[in-house]
């Protein structure tokens, strides 16, 4: 609107010497000379006034320009002395004025605001010209890490650690990599992840410097928390059902003491306990030797086992729990005879862990029922535990593999991704289908013919 108000100014004085020379011309040709000889000077002198004019107005243009040019936002022009005719385009250049000052004292409070931010950040910043290396930025965090106070160009680097140099220089865009840093606290494993950006036809890479020391001891802390964690686990689920069915066998050994009745069967049923309890001693020391030999590749002794024996070795184990929670256990071998190439040991293993999650399954349940199955499908051999307990709800189903995830309030998570790890040892695998009360089936898939 202001500047409209000037070129409606500009517009008024040069439709006054058009009617000006439109009326000495009308003058010439009607040869009234006496007017024309009035109208003369007047027409000189709207020109004179329109050149004043233009020249006035290209002075403040050209002062408006130095100062965008200098970026002195802060120069005022006149309005209140200025010409009648000025006064519209110097409002104008004050408004461009204070519009530029607001955008320079926002950029200015962006920059700092950045800048005080990449100063508080633990990770370290540096950014450099692409061309010709010179630094950009370098942050305290960096500064403190490397114990460097200043760069004046990547090149610099060099002579304090030439494979970081190498490192910043050669990184790619959206690379990282992980780097030994020799600092005042002795070397720390630093994280270097780079970018780069443009702006007015310059590239400039930007590197983060994330020291990743602290968060690996963490993580090893952590994971032996878990890994003691897995242990205690395992071995409680072994422990708890030979705990149990020493207890029965030690009634029973008194009330056949108490009565002398029958003695030789109560010695059978205790050397069938016996035998059972060493039997899933072996398999726990089997599955500690695993652990203990993390670091080599570990291998499943491989044997043909009846799949008849080792379902009742799993009864006779947990016959006791069954019996105090009045759970049913079925069990189903559609063919009597029949022999899985497996490790019997971490194959119980796998079995206990499911066989507990089932009965934390149905011990709510009225009439509480698992069955435990086995059975050849083309080059598979499957074993499959199911239950009519509370079932998986769908959103779980997809993370129950996952290490450490667990619903359970008390679970460690950490059961089923180890029946998964066993079952790779097999070039097998575990599946799941569940609905929410609708019970849950887990199904062990064995290749017929273990590849060696």
């Amino acid at each position: 609107m202001i500047f409209k108000n000037y070129q409606w100014s500009i517009l008024a004085k040069v439709s006054l010497i058009l009617v000006t020379i439109t009326g000495a011309a009308y003058c010439l040709a009607f040869r009234q000379y006496n007017y024309l000889i009035i109208l003369a000077p007047v027409i000189v002198f709207q020109v004179y006034d329109f050149f004043k004019f233009h020249q006035k107005a290209q002075a403040e243009v050209e002062q408006f320009a130095e100062s965008v040019h200098y970026r002195d936002f802060t120069r005022h022009f006149d309005e209140k002395h200025a010409p009648l005719e000025l006064q519209p385009l110097r409002k104008g250049f004050n408004k461009v004025n204070q519009t530029f000052k607001l955008i320079s004292r926002e950029k200015e409070t962006q920059f700092i605001y950045l800048q005080q931010i990449l100063e508080l950040v633990d990770t370290g910043i540096l950014s450099y010209d692409v061309e010709d290396g010179t630094i950009m930025w370098m942050n305290e965090s960096l500064k403190k890490l490397t114990g460097i106070p200043y760069l004046k160009t990547i090149h610099s680097l060099e002579k304090r650690s030439e494979e970081l140099y190498h490192a910043c220089t050669t990184l790619k865009p959206g690379e990282n990599k992980v780097e030994t840093l020799a600092t005042p606290r002795g070397p720390q494993k630093v994280v270097l992840a780079v970018t780069a950006f443009q702006t007015e036809g310059k590239t400039y890479k930007l590197i983060a410097f994330q020291n990743v020391d602290t968060a690996l001891d963490e993580t090893e802390a952590n994971a032996w928390q878990k890994l003691l964690s897995v242990m205690t686990h395992e071995i409680m689920n072994s422990v708890a059902p030979i705990s149990s069915l020493a207890d029965t066998l030690k009634r029973r050994l008194h009330e056949s003491a108490a009565d002398g009745n029958n003695p030789t069967a109560t010695y059978e049923d205790l050397e069938i306990g016996i035998d059972t309890i060493k039997r899933r001693s072996e398999g726990l020391l089997k599955f500690t030797e695993v652990y203990r030999n993390l670091n080599k590749i570990q291998k499943p002794s491989l044997s043909k086992v009846f799949v008849r024996d080792m379902f009742e070795n799993m009864n006779r184990l947990l016959q006791p729990t069954l019996d105090e929670k009045g759970i049913e256990l079925d069990v189903i071998i559609k063919e009597p005879g029949i022999q899985f190439y497996i490790d019997p040991h971490l194959t119980e293993q796998v079995l206990i862990n499911l066989l507990l999650n089932a009965i934390d399954a149905v011990k709510e349940k009225e009439q509480p029922r698992i069955i435990l199955s086995a059975s050849k499908e083309g080059n598979e051999n499957l074993i499959e535990v199911t239950d009519n307990g509370h079932g998986i709800d769908e959103s779980m189903i997809d993370k129950i593999f996952v290490p450490f995830f667990s619903s359970k309030k008390n679970g460690t998570g950490i059961g089923l991704s180890l029946c998964r790890q066993i079952m790779l040892l097999h070039k097998g695998n575990v599946q799941v289908e569940s609905r929410p009360g609708g019970g849950t089936r887990f199904t062990l898939r064995f290749p017929a013919n273990f590849p060696i």
